[in-house]
């Protein structure tokens, strides 16, 4: 049987991260993070082969922290996966829904829930570390009088007890999930400074997945009049579609940002020609990752 491959999310076990992780690379070994940035630390250092992360959430926007940790760590988005995000009330065996009066949960857990806590006003939102976590937390000490709300795993986990399911207010709430891997090896490193900087586009040309039509980027813009117009020009011209566009402060050089942008096209000769354009006109250009759309 083949060996599973070690993969790191930001999390508990039985959290939504978790769930992803599974249905992007089957029969998978997660590796549970308390922080963000101990995930990319893990995928540098060879600790873990990849890393599932969630990038944007369709009601609360991108997750910064990861957006931020993209641009910074030498790092590839190799897939994408858009996850059905079902908000459950979970509780320790025992536990009846009339005896609550406390729901623990992330804050943007909570925050998608808001008719629940409207319909029940006797059951206090109280905010957690983690949606997964909650439950953790509540079905290890036994408390009979709170449920954390969280993912289907996360009561599979925890062998916690689902008192009501799919309590959010939008049905149609998805988390956009990246698949990322790390871009620096010893062979890639040792092949870079054989070739030089003639070498930095082979070193994420491996790892391109078949069937890649997306690709995510961020750049800087020169502070000159119609900076972002010539930018974003280097698109139309060669009729290549954007899915997002999204600026971010840059850490460190207040009042400065980065766009982030995603577009329709895979590693073919229009893209490049765009890239190389690009280059031209923007201060820096990162491409972040090129991969089948979801």
């Amino acid at each position: 049987m083949k060996a599973s491959i070690k993969v790191a999310i930001q999390g508990e076990l039985g959290s939504f991260s978790h769930e992803a992780a599974e249905r992007m690379l089957a029969r998978c070994a997660v590796v549970p993070c308390a922080r963000s940035a101990e995930v990319f630390d893990r995928l540098e250092n060879g600790s873990v082969a990849a890393a599932v992360i969630p990038i944007e959430n369709s009601l609360a926007g991108t997750v910064a922290e990861h957006a931020d940790l993209l641009v910074a760590r030498d790092v590839f988005i190799q897939g994408e996966f858009l996850l059905r995000i079902v908000h459950n009330v979970i509780a320790a065996p025992g536990v009846k829904f009339s005896a609550l009066r406390r729901a623990f949960s992330h804050p943007v857990a909570l925050d998608q829930c808001r008719d629940f806590f409207r319909r029940y006003p006797k059951i206090e939102p109280v905010p957690f570390y983690d949606t997964a976590g909650s439950v953790k937390h509540v079905v290890a000490h036994h408390l009979p009088d709170a449920a954390g709300i969280a993912g289907h795993h996360a009561a599979l986990e925890y062998s916690g007890k689902t008192l009501q399911a799919g309590i959010e207010d939008d049905k149609r709430n998805f988390t956009r999930f990246f698949l990322i891997r790390p871009l620096k090896t010893k062979s890639s490193a040792a092949s870079a400074e054989k070739k030089g900087s003639s070498a930095s586009v082979l070193r994420y040309q491996r790892l391109i997945p078949p069937g890649a039509n997306k690709t995510s980027i961020a750049f800087k813009v020169k502070n000159v009049p119609g900076a972002l117009f010539k930018s974003l020009s280097v698109f139309a011209l060669r009729d290549i579609s954007l899915s997002k566009i999204e600026s971010r402060p840059m850490r460190g050089r207040p009042w400065e940002y980065v766009f982030y942008v995603d577009f329709l096209r895979g590693d073919d000769e229009p893209a490049r020609n765009a890239l190389r354009h690009l280059g031209e006109v923007a201060e820096f250009v990162k491409v972040l990752g090129i991969y089948p759309a979801a």
